[in-house]
């Protein structure tokens, strides 16, 4: 083990992240997440054009084509530090919790609306936790 030498300070967190440092996923060389959301743009865009039942589905199908592979960059994004999404990963648990309390219990909307807003600010606080581990100590990086 070699001892640090005297003028070499720990290199801090830069606030502003480089594009080169980007998590690469496990696929890397095949652009999937890029080839998904061409697919939800072009699902949205037939769906645009075709009558309004069927076009309703498709248009929903691409749209939530286009959030599951956005979803999936945020969160390499923010589990490995490059850059923050607290504020909307956070979502995700309010609104499986939202949608729980609506349908599985006869709640009123207040009641709805404050566990939703519950939920987002544990896991508002708890991603952004895990966001600083992982990046050294910074609550957020651009």
């Amino acid at each position: 083990m070699t001892a640090p030498t005297a003028g070499a300070a720990p290199s801090r967190p830069r606030r502003r992240a480089r594009t080169g440092e980007a998590p690469k996923p496990p696929w890397a060389p095949f652009p999937l997440v890029e080839v998904l959301i061409l697919t939800g743009i072009v699902f949205v865009g037939i769906g645009l054009f075709m009558g309004a039942g069927a076009g309703r589905t498709v248009i929903g199908f691409g749209l939530a084509v286009i959030c599951v592979a956005s979803l999936e960059v945020a969160i390499r994004e923010h589990i490995t530090g490059f850059r923050s999404h607290s504020m909307l990963l956070a979502l995700l648990p309010t609104a499986i919790s939202v949608a729980t309390a609506w349908f599985a219990a006869d709640l009123s909307a207040l009641v709805r609306l404050g566990i939703g807003l519950a939920v987002y600010i544990l896991s508002f606080l708890a991603l952004r936790e895990v966001f600083r581990r992982r990046s050294g100590g910074l609550s957020f990086r651009a």
